[in-house]
């Protein structure tokens, strides 16, 4: 047939229809391939090749329904898993040898829809359409093998020590410090000091918080401190409970096999004034925490007061107003730290609210989606010698407290004389406070706890520094039995 002679109509229409046809077949097998990875290799290529990946496909699927049903049941399941760097890695492997095959599916399934009979904006189409799921698929789960290779990184770096430590009366008596930022001085002066005491089974918590200015206070017996000061640490003003860190650094001889002796110091002197026994500690560097609030999307904080920002041998350079809002990483810090117009317990009382704050806000959604900043941002946010082996435990443990109420206990005036501490009296504080916690109901608001004095009666008082109450009569986050009603 010349090139001048018509193409008969019958023939126009069959040959558009059958172009049609390996078009629409072409599309299907790439969504087969979405669907079902392998199923187009079973329809239409090698079955071999099919049989294999679709095997794969519903053992994956299988799994992971098997995986998440037990989660949901058991927390602590998901948690002991996922937090395990072997398992980690694993699951790294997993998904890029996931995204390769799955590539190689595609652009087999693609070979499968003959492009080269198709016409030529049904082939742009189909190579367009192979290559936008071939690569969205294939990048998202190469991406999320980086986020876990993030986390696995990020737990191996930050929790690397291998000496587990049991309960002490059922309960997980944690150290938090908060670093000194100042230049030269990260981790030689704890700026913030507070035990953690935790529920082993119910996660309930109590926050004792420490001033940092304590004076005349004892160590554990055979413990190092106690062996050079046996008659407690009473050497005068400059003996201070936040001092210890930087003697045990001029003095780290004293402390063999000892990592961290500051923190070892510190922690000595934190059980001999509240006689308990520490089992970890986490020390947190206090300009890391503003690049972790800012990671987390900032904190939601009732600022009561006008808070200085700036101020105590500075200049004051601005001011967080009054009011409920969220706040990023250098407000929050601010709103913790600012000491003008203010004293250091209405400070600790601020403090221990941002704590609340963080564990109410920093839910496993938030974590998970923000875990490649979290992960740089705590870089150089915490010291801790938490094992990695116990991350599940803790981790399930915070999820349990998020739900109740979190109780704290100050040694600070008016109940506690920093200069001279009644060390009886504080250690009946802890007891009486971890006795109370242990309890399944929690006291009705407004019940006036043995220390200090009612929620219910702080809430309906004037501020000072930011913080409901005053120097005279306490501060209602340092002695509370439900700390979010007291911020």
């Amino acid at each position: 047939m010349s090139a001048r002679t018509p193409v008969p109509a019958a023939q126009r229409f069959g040959d558009d229809r059958a172009a049609k046809v390996r078009f629409r077949r072409a599309v299907t097998l790439l969504l087969m391939t979405v669907v079902l990875p392998g199923s187009a290799q079973l329809a239409a290529g090698s079955k071999r090749v099919g049989r294999l990946a679709l095997r794969v496909w519903l053992v994956l699927l299988a799994t992971t329904g098997l995986v998440v049903g037990i989660s949901l049941l058991w927390h602590g399941f998901a948690f002991a898993l996922f937090l395990k760097p072997s398992v980690l890695g694993f699951v790294r492997l997993l998904l890029c040898a996931l995204a390769i095959g799955w590539a190689l599916l595609f652009m087999d399934a693609w070979r499968l829809g003959q492009p080269l009979e198709l016409l030529r904006k049904q082939r742009l189409a189909v190579v367009g359409l192979n290559g936008m799921l071939c690569f969205s698929i294939a990048g998202s789960l190469l991406f999320a093998s980086h986020v876990v290779a993030v986390q696995k990184g990020f737990i191996a770096t930050m929790f690397g020590s291998s000496t587990v430590t049991k309960t002490h009366d059922g309960r997980y008596n944690v150290l938090l410090l908060g670093g000194d930022s100042g230049r030269d001085r990260w981790g030689l002066r704890p700026d913030s000091i507070t035990v953690a005491s935790i529920d082993a089974d119910t996660g309930r918590t109590v926050l004792f918080g420490l001033p940092r200015n304590m004076l005349n206070f004892p160590f554990p017996k055979g413990s190092v401190m106690a062996e050079q000061f046996p008659d407690g640490y009473d050497c005068g003003s400059t003996c201070e409970l936040n001092s210890l860190s930087t003697w045990a650094q001029d003095n780290k001889a004293l402390f063999k096999g000892v990592a961290n002796p500051g923190v070892e110091a510190t922690a000595e002197g934190v059980e001999g004034i509240t006689g308990l026994k520490i089992n970890y500690y986490a020390m947190v560097n206090l300009q890391g925490f503003r690049n972790l609030v800012d990671a987390v999307g900032g904190l939601t904080l009732n600022v009561r007061d006008r808070i200085p920002i700036g101020g105590v041998g500075g200049p004051v350079t601005g001011h967080i107003e009054p009011g409920v809002q969220k706040l990023d990483g250098f407000h929050t810090l601010w709103f913790a730290r600012s000491r003008e117009s203010a004293d250091d317990y209405s400070r600790m009382a601020r403090q221990k609210c941002v704590m609340n704050a963080m564990l109410q806000q920093l839910s496993p959604q938030t974590v998970v989606t923000n875990v490649e900043k979290i992960a740089k941002a705590s870089e150089k946010l915490v010291t801790t010698d938490l094992p990695a082996s116990e991350l599940g435990t803790f981790a399930e443990l915070a999820m349990k407290s998020r739900s109740q109420p979190v109780s704290t206990v100050s040694f600070v005036p008016p109940a506690i004389s920093t200069s001279h501490p009644d060390i009886a009296k504080i250690q009946g504080m802890v007891a009486a406070a971890v006795k109370g916690s242990a309890k399944k109901k929690v006291a009705a608001a407004g019940a006036k706890p043995k220390h200090g004095f009612s929620t219910a009666t702080k809430a309906a008082g004037s501020s000072v520094g930011g913080s409901l109450g005053n120097l005279h009569d306490g501060y209602a986050a340092n002695a509370s039995t439900d700390l979010s009603s007291s911020c």
